[in-house]
């Protein structure tokens, strides 16, 4: 947060579930309510002393239900100003999180934004098309992946020979006329690295794949 904000940034956006860290099968032990407070706490704490906005990749427990994935939006005063759960649940996830059933718009200044989580963003394009067609500039993407070859790595941005995942952020671009921007974390053997696309479906910058 404090390298984005020493580099102009006023929103950073963190990776599906960074906090407290994505769940798989092996990994479904709960999260101590009290202990996720105090990391949000600690969040919005640097986010007003910094004044930048945050998307954070969380979860987010209502009521005694199983946790939702979600992204927590911190404005760049401090205050929470709401979640995104995730609306779309890979199959996989089904047996460990419960899905979300509303979408929502957030705002930075001028800019309206939406956010559409992992997969939803990849298969489900009408998620990205509903933020698009209530005003959405930007749509923000974050993602996890679960890696299979940690020798993995592409030679280029949406490499013909890689998933189709870059290409689709490509076409959630330009078919809507949005930014869109794609984050996940830098693992290595990640097929999909984070990138900001332009409306065109053209590649504006990325980051180099493992770093």
């Amino acid at each position: 947060m404090a390298s984005a904000e020493e580099q102009a940034a006023d929103i950073i956006c963190f990776p599906e579930c960074f906090v407290p860290g994505y769940r798989a099968e092996e990994t479904n032990t709960p999260v101590d309510s009290e202990w996720m407070e105090q990391a949000w706490a600690q969040i919005d704490a640097q986010a007003g002393e910094l004044g930048i906005m945050v998307i954070l990749g969380t979860e987010h427990i209502r009521e005694d239900r199983k946790p939702m994935i979600s992204a927590r939006v911190t404005n760049a005063d401090g205050a929470c100003v709401g979640f995104q759960d995730k609306v779309e649940l890979d199959p996989s996830e089904e047996p460990i999180y419960v899905a979300g059933n509303e979408r929502r718009l957030f705002q930075c200044g001028d800019v309206n934004f939406g956010i559409v989580i992992c997969h939803e963003g990849w298969r489900y394009p009408e998620t990205v098309r509903w933020a698009a067609r209530q005003g959405a500039q930007v749509i923000f993407h974050p993602h996890f992946e679960i890696i299979e070859d940690p020798n993995h790595k592409p030679a280029q941005f949406a490499d013909p020979s890689n998933t189709f995942h870059e290409k689709a952020a490509m076409c959630r671009a330009a078919e809507n006329t949005c930014f869109y921007a794609t984050v996940n974390c830098a693992l290595a053997g990640s097929t999909t690295t984070s990138a900001v696309i332009d409306p065109e479906g053209t590649l504006i910058a990325h980051q180099p794949y493992g770093e």
